[in-house]
């Protein structure tokens, strides 16, 4: 049995030497045959990457940006990507290694995420854009205060660096939270 120590998860800005392993924690969330171990798999619609080690990189040294890495008993199990924009705060990147997911540990992670965007940036709003054909994700986040807009950005198809599309109707769209 672990012990509260062992379970308790710690929340770190990410560095450089994170970029491998992040890499490696996103892909296996969302791509793949280990993705499929987790309920987030995007396994089904897209193939190839869903990051690479520039993307990551990009995030940990964006101005206004940081990538947060989760620890459990010192290994990194999840990330999330908090960026500020203005008035609102953007939450992306987000992953919980496949075989911690459905535990409760995404929703410890996503209300954490709100917390410190509140603090740190005084922001009144979350935003985020999903894959508008993933409705087990999008109910997921509406559980969690999330709201569906209806505005859509399309897929960057042609765009290997997103993965390869295993179906033509793939668009983003706009989730929005308050934060008060």
């Amino acid at each position: 049995m672990e012990s509260a120590i062992d379970t308790a998860l710690t929340f770190r800005d990410a560095t450089d030497a994170d970029v491998d392993v992040l890499v490696a924690l996103i892909e296996s969330a969302y791509r793949g045959e280990s993705s499929r171990a987790g309920w987030t798999t995007e396994a089904d619609i897209l193939q190839g990457q869903r990051t690479d080690p520039e993307g990551v990189l990009e995030v940990i040294k964006a101005p206004d940006s940081r990538l947060l890495a989760v620890e459990r008993g010192g290994r990194v199990v999840a990330c999330c990507q908090l960026e500020h924009r203005g008035a609102h705060a953007y939450f992306g990147m987000f992953a919980v290694s496949p075989a911690l997911q459905g535990a409760g540990l995404g929703r410890t992670i996503i209300a954490e995420a709100e917390r410190r965007a509140r603090e740190t940036w005084g922001v009144e709003e979350m935003h985020m854009t999903v894959i508008s054909v993933r409705e087990d994700l999008i109910a997921w986040y509406e559980r969690r205060g999330y709201r569906r807009t209806g505005r859509m950005t399309p897929f960057p198809y042609g765009d290997e660096r997103f993965g390869i599309p295993q179906r033509d109707d793939l668009e983003f769209e706009l989730l929005v939270k308050e934060l008060v």
